[in-house]
């Protein structure tokens, strides 16, 4: 009985202890100043534009439009980023990047951040001095043929010749399916996606494998001619497209992180930028410090306090961006959590 005693006075005072603990961690992360200064932001205002990195050649991602403005997805989320540190989307350098030159331009420091359509892979992030600060679209390769060809799965591409980009993922991921499937082909690795469409346009090849949100916008960039190609319905691969930063910058990386966090909140509560501005009143507490109206989040990434609110101002939200910029591609995963697609962001307190 002594001992059940001394059992359980022993417990007691291990909870007791451990409680004590745990409610002075959370103290200390409630009353935790900012994280130090970003050498990369204090670089970026210095400097008065953010350098990024982007393909610019890809339908519905990066490509100039007839006036030379860059337009796509990846273009948004970088309007988003300066939008978040200027309050000006025009704060921009666009630095067009072919797969090669992408992570080196990085790591070098001649671009700020990298949305050129990075497939998020565990090596990228552990040899290559870089991390993904987000997710912005779930992805697949696909291949796309031209009609006559007369295939209807990846399956009937054995022996076929195919063009793919060199320095991705492609290469690696179309040599173990085939491999594993009992299947050969012929590759056409060429170093740039436009080139690549020209060699298959031009017969070099039966079939054009790439992410699918790529061949889809490559299609639909065809006009009425994209009736004669195909996309295959297979996909052989998960592809995670990510925002890439240089590792050891932890203020930009939550800055780049929850950027992509506020466009989606705002769809989640249907905050446009035509109807923000009414937001303002709202009486919701999570809403009112996501659009600066009370709490200092801003502080805590070490950008003003209406960030998030000049984001959705300049640029809308998830969906806006979505809509405006992707053609031809359901949502399927890449719509909110809510309507059963993966895009979700943590509270915003």
């Amino acid at each position: 009985m002594v001992r059940s005693k001394i059992s359980l006075f022993c417990a007691a005072a291990f909870a007791l202890a451990t409680s004590a603990v745990a409610f002075a961690n959370s103290a200390a992360a409630q009353t935790a100043g900012p994280p130090q200064a970003s050498k990369t932001l204090n670089t970026v205002k210095a400097r008065g534009e953010l350098r990024c990195g982007v393909i610019g050649t890809s339908p519905g991602f990066s490509l100039p439009d007839s006036k030379g403005v860059m337009r796509g997805i990846d273009a948004d989320q970088c309007r988003a980023i300066a939008a978040a540190v200027f309050g000006d989307t025009s704060r921009i350098k666009w630095v067009v990047l072919s797969a090669p030159q992408r992570f080196t331009a990085l790591q070098s420091g001649e671009v700020d951040v990298l949305l050129a359509q990075v497939t998020w892979t565990m090596t990228r992030d552990s040899q290559l001095g870089l991390q993904f600060a987000s997710i912005y679209y779930y992805d697949g390769q696909a291949f796309i043929i031209k009609k006559s060809l007369a295939v209807d799965n990846v399956k009937g591409l054995n022996g076929a010749t195919i063009c793919m980009l060199a320095s991705g993922t492609s290469e690696l991921t179309v040599q173990e399916y085939f491999a594993a499937n009992k299947m050969t082909y012929r590759p056409v690795v060429l170093a740039d996606q436009e080139e690549l469409r020209k060699a298959f346009l031009a017969d070099r090849c039966d079939a054009y494998t790439s992410d699918a949100s790529n061949l889809a916008g490559f299609k639909a960039s065809r006009g009425d001619k994209g009736k004669d190609l195909v996309i295959l319905p297979d996909r052989i691969s998960a592809d995670p497209l990510g925002t890439a930063v240089r590792n050891g910058d932890d203020q930009w990386f939550d800055i780049v992180r929850w950027t992509h966090y506020a466009l989606v909140m705002a769809e989640l509560n249907d905050i446009t930028t035509e109807n923000i501005d009414a937001f303002k009143k709202s009486q919701n507490p999570q809403i009112r410090r996501f659009l600066g109206e009370e709490g200092d989040l801003g502080a805590t990434l070490g950008l003003d306090n209406k960030w998030a609110y000049n984001i959705v101002k300049s640029v809308g939200n998830f969906g806006q961006i979505w809509e405006r910029n992707v053609i031809g591609v359901d949502r399927g995963l890449n719509n909110l959590w809510t309507k059963g697609g993966l895009q979700y962001t943590p509270p915003f307190r």
